[in-house]
């Protein structure tokens, strides 16, 4: 079932539900079928302006103005508990069809009217210092509620709004590896915006709010993969242009082993020759939107031509213009040992280092190491190895420093 669908219906389940609850509150029952109108009706009922069902056009916002709508609209027929919130939001059509079917469910007026005038009468009487009519509203305020409510109400909606915003308009992330060197450190947070090249909405929709797809500590996946929707994303507010940092969904991480290190692919264990029976760990499958997150410069568009030649990026056949903290593996030669502390005042990511005296540098890097002096630096001779897209007919003696070309298919290529 498509996003699209799944919205449709609800709203149809919601809009039928409503039609006995607006007949109690004695509006006619066609207006619940009235698109848009009937939240307008919703909003008269619970004591709003009309103009306050207009925020149900922004998306996103809309699902925290139903919510209290809907929450408003059970607490107008005296339905104050926590529960019912709950009912209220959560299956909201059966709540709906039960105040309207439920003979002795009536409507007692706009909740939020009722409440103002009872705040009203309890500031009178404090003012009058009638400390005995005082006393009498407030143990009898049906609309007061108790500490332990106050915090969990406060706190189930800041983990919503987070959940939400989080899931279509912002997300947090941090750098975990080297590869962005010179542009992100290890360590940097990135504040990334969902909106600018579409919002995908969520495909897996069993899940703990704000986890991605690990619980940590209990080493478990945070999700269920049933029930799930279709893929669907929105349309964009800007496209992706060469050399923009872009987060991403790791393409090979729908079959995924996780060991205390690092999360290998099973096509990593596969192209390294090893039978999957052999492996010890489980193999995790993960849906497209719970795969890890990963973040690279784009350099190639749909329908751009890729090639390396000897480290320089060529797109479409014409040289790419290169970052300005660029690094390539070196092979750096002394006959001491070499200042660490010095390397680590150039941003020499020793952690990074593969071992072997082989450190990723910049140019400007070099330079400074050379200056040393009892030092050399050569390149790293890249030998063939497998690298994407993984034939050995196509690509058997492709290097790092000398890849291609490859095509980047565009919308209706073959």
């Amino acid at each position: 079932m498509s996003f699209s669908l799944f919205v449709l219906i609800l709203y149809i389940l919601v809009s039928i539900s409503l039609y006995k609850v607006f007949e109690k509150a004695g509006r006619p029952g066609w207006q619940a079928l009235i698109p848009g109108f009937n939240f307008v009706v919703m909003a008269e009922l619970v004591g709003r302006q009309k103009a306050h069902a207009a925020w149900m056009l922004f998306p996103i916002v809309n699902i925290f103005i139903y919510a209290g709508l809907a929450i408003d609209l059970v607490r107008s027929f005296g339905k104050h508990g926590f529960w019912h919130s709950v009912a209220a939001v959560v299956l909201s059509p059966v709540t709906f069809f039960y105040l309207g079917l439920k003979p002795e469910e009536k409507y007692e007026g706009p909740v939020l009217v009722g409440e103002r005038a009872y705040k009203e009468k309890m500031e009178t009487a404090r003012k009058n210092q009638n400390t005995v009519q005082f006393r009498k509203l407030q143990a009898q305020n049906p609309y007061r509620k108790n500490g332990a409510r106050e915090w969990t109400e406060s706190i189930i909606f800041a983990v919503f709004a987070a959940a939400f915003i989080r899931m279509f308009l912002i997300e947090m992330y941090k750098i975990p590896t080297s590869s962005m060197e010179g542009s992100l450190l290890v360590g940097d947070f990135l504040c990334v915006s969902k909106v600018h090249y579409g919002i995908r909405t969520p495909m897996t929709i069993a899940m703990i709010p704000l986890l991605h797809n690990r619980i940590p500590f209990l080493n478990k996946e945070s999700y269920l993969e049933k029930p799930k929707l279709k893929y669907w994303r929105s349309g964009v507010l800007e496209k992706i242009d060469h050399n923009d940092p872009v987060v991403f969904n790791y393409p090979e991480g729908d079959s995924v082993i996780i060991t205390p290190g690092r999360t290998y692919s099973v096509y990593d264990i596969r192209r390294q020759g090893t039978p999957l029976s052999q492996v010890r760990d489980e193999i995790v499958t993960r849906p497209m939107d719970k795969m890890d997150h990963y973040i690279k410069r784009c350099i190639g568009l749909p329908g751009d031509s890729i090639r390396i030649i000897n480290r320089q990026v060529h797109i479409n056949g014409e040289a790419a213009t290169n970052p300005s903290k660029m690094q390539f593996a070196y092979i750096v030669r002394t006959q001491g040992a070499l200042n660490t502390r010095k390397l680590k005042e150039w941003d020499i990511n020793l952690s990074d280092s593969p071992g072997n005296n082989i450190y990723m540098l910049s140019s400007d890097q070099v330079e400074k190491i050379k200056s040393m002096g009892n030092v050399t630096v050569e390149l790293l001779p890249q030998r063939p190895r497998p690298l994407f897209p993984y034939d050995e007919k196509i690509n058997g003696n492709w290097t790092v420093d000398n890849y291609g070309p490859i095509y980047i298919p565009k919308k209706g290529s073959t």
